[in-house]
C-alpha cells in the first residue's frame, strides 16, 4: 500500500513539475518570406500560383487587406485592430496584417487543421484558430450588407433575363437545394435534432421568403403562356413541396412537351448543384466536419465563405448583378416596388403555398419550353 502511495506521490510531482515548453518561432523572417513569396512587387509565385494557394486574384486579396486596415470607426472593433500588427511585451514585432490572413484564407482553403502551416508561417494553433475567427467577423461586417444583399427591382430583371437567355425559363429566379456541413463537435444531446434538419425542414426554417410574406418584396411581374404572374420562383427537386414559388419536374412525364420539360428543368437546376461543388471545392473546410464548439463560428465560417465566393465571382467578371446606390436608396420609396402591403401575412403566405398556382404556372412553363427551338441548348451554351 505504501509503495502505491508512494508511486502515486511521485506522478504528481511529475504533475507540478511539468512547465509549458517555450518554442521560439522565427516569425519575423516568416513574414518577410512570406511578402517575398506572394505580396512584393516582383513576388517569387506570379498570379497562378496565387490563385492557387489563396483561392483569389492577388488584387482581391489586397483590397480585403486594405479594407480591414483602414475601417475607421470609433471605437475600432477588436477584430479589426486585430490585423494591425504591434510589439509584444518584449518589444518584438508580433505577425504582419499577411501572415494573419494568409492562416485564415489557408484554413478556409485547405480544410486542415489550424496548426498545418506552422513550419512556414510560424505561427501557433492557438493563434492560428483566433486569425481565423477575427478574419470571418471581418469579412462579414464589411462585406454583408453588398454581397449578401436582398434583391432589388433591377437585379430580378438581370436573373430574369439571364435564366430565361441561358436555360429558357421565363421568370426564374435561380434553383433552391441545401448543402449540409457536418458538425465534429455537436453536443451529444443535439444530435438527434441535428440529424432531422432535411431540406423541407430546412425550408420551413428559412426566411427567403420573409419579404414576400410581410409585403416588402420587390414587384416584379412576369407573363408566360399569356399569363402573369406576380411573383418570381426557383426550380426544385421532387423533395421539396407544391409551391407557387418552387415549380419541380414531372416525376413521370405522360408526354414529349412534359418530358422536354423535365429535362429543361433538370439541366438549369443542376446548376445550383454545380454552385455547391465549386463553394466546396474552392473552400475545403467546407468538406470537413466542422471543429469550431461555438454555433456562432461556424455559421461565420459559412457566411465568410459564401461572401468569399461572391466577391471572386464577380473579380473573374462572372457576376450577373450588382449594387446600385441610387437604385438601393429609391426602391422604397417607390410606390410600385412592393405590392399587396395591404393584405395580411397569412393571404401573402397562402399564395406562396398555393398549389394551384403551382400547377398552373408548370403547365405554362411547359407550353412555353416546349415552343422553345430544338438546338436552343445548343444556341445558349
Amino acid at each position: 500500500m505504501a509503495e502505491e502511495l508512494d508511486a502515486e506521490e511521485a506522478v504528481n510531482e511529475d504533475r507540478v513539475r511539468k512547465r509549458r515548453v517555450y518554442l521560439r518561432r522565427d516569425r519575423e523572417e516568416a513574414g518577410k518570406n512570406l511578402h517575398i513569396h506572394y505580396f512584393s512587387e516582383h513576388p517569387t509565385y506570379l498570379d497562378r500560383w496565387f490563385r492557387r494557394c489563396f483561392r483569389m486574384s492577388r488584387d482581391l486579396l489586397l483590397r480585403i487587406q486594405y479594407d480591414i486596415l483602414s475601417y475607421d470607426v470609433e471605437p475600432l472593433p477588436s477584430h479589426f485592430e486585430y490585423f494591425k500588427q504591434k510589439r509584444d511585451a518584449l518589444g518584438r514585432l508580433g505577425f504582419t496584417t499577411e501572415q494573419k490572413i494568409t492562416s485564415a484564407l489557408h484554413q478556409l482553403a485547405y480544410g486542415t487543421a489550424a496548426d498545418m502551416f506552422d513550419e512556414y508561417l510560424q505561427m501557433s494553433e492557438a493563434t492560428s484558430i483566433i486569425c481565423l475567427n477575427m478574419f470571418c467577423k471581418c469579412v462579414l461586417q464589411l462585406y454583408v450588407d453588398e454581397y449578401l444583399r436582398k434583391p432589388t427591382s433591377g437585379d430580378i430583371a438581370r436573373l430574369y433575363s439571364a435564366h430565361e437567355e441561358k436555360h429558357g425559363f421565363k421568370g426564374m429566379l435561380g434553383s433552391i437545394d441545401c448543402m449540409h456541413w457536418q458538425w465534429r463537435n455537436c453536443p451529444v444531446a443535439w444530435k438527434g435534432a441535428a440529424g432531422a434538419n432535411n431540406d423541407v425542414n430546412v425550408l420551413n426554417q428559412s426566411s427567403l421568403f420573409d419579404d414576400i410574406k410581410n409585403g416588402n418584396a420587390p414587384f416584379a411581374p412576369f407573363t408566360v403562356n399569356g399569363q402573369e404572374y406576380m411573383n418570381g420562383y426557383y426550380l426544385a427537386d421532387g423533395i421539396y413541396p407544391d409551391w407557387a414559388t418552387l415549380i419541380k419536374a414531372y416525376s413521370t412525364p405522360t408526354d414529349e412537351p412534359r418530358a422536354k420539360f423535365k429535362q429543361f428543368q433538370k439541366s438549369a437546376r443542376k446548376d445550383v448543384e454545380r454552385t455547391f461543388g465549386v463553394l466546396q471545392g474552392r473552400f475545403h473546410i467546407l468538406q470537413m466536419a466542422g471543429r469550431p464548439h461555438s454555433v456562432n463560428k461556424l455559421r461565420r465560417i459559412l457566411y465568410c465563405c459564401v461572401l468569399l465566393h461572391n466577391m471572386i465571382v464577380e473579380d473573374n467578371g462572372f457576376n450577373i448583378t450588382w449594387i446600385e446606390e441610387e437604385l438601393l436608396a429609391t426602391d422604397e420609396a417607390n410606390p410600385n416596388y412592393v405590392r399587396n402591403r395591404s393584405t395580411s401575412h397569412d393571404v401573402r403566405e397562402q399564395e406562396i403555398r398555393d398549389r394551384n398556382v403551382h400547377d398552373q404556372l408548370r403547365h405554362d412553363l411547359t407550353e412555353h419550353i416546349w415552343s422553345l427551338p430544338p438546338n436552343f441548348r445548343t444556341m445558349n451554351g
